[in-house]
């Protein structure tokens, strides 16, 4: 598997989380995780913004998406507060 363009390494991981934005949230699963951020299970990217806060258990990231696909985003993380711990 190629690394693409990632400035980051990432690890796999299944960790649920959420995703809020403008007064909403989503339920969603993480399934890889970097410093820089991270590969998102949805039930569907329609409707989800470009701008949304992923929450985990370590606090919330501002985050910005990258890419959609079927039932995934990616969003890279656009702060350095709060930054989750990735555990394997």
């Amino acid at each position: 598997m190629e690394d693409d363009n990632r400035s980051a390494p990432r690890h796999k991981v299944l960790k649920a989380a959420t995703i809020s934005f403008g007064g909403g949230a989503i339920s969603c699963t993480v399934r890889n995780l970097s410093d820089s951020g991270a590969s998102l299970e949805v039930a569907s990217p329609i409707g989800i913004p470009d701008s949304v806060v992923l929450e985990l258990e370590g606090g919330g990231r501002r985050c910005r998406v990258v890419w959609r696909k079927e039932k995934r985003i990616g969003v890279r993380f656009v702060d350095r507060k709060d930054k989750p711990e990735v555990s394997s």
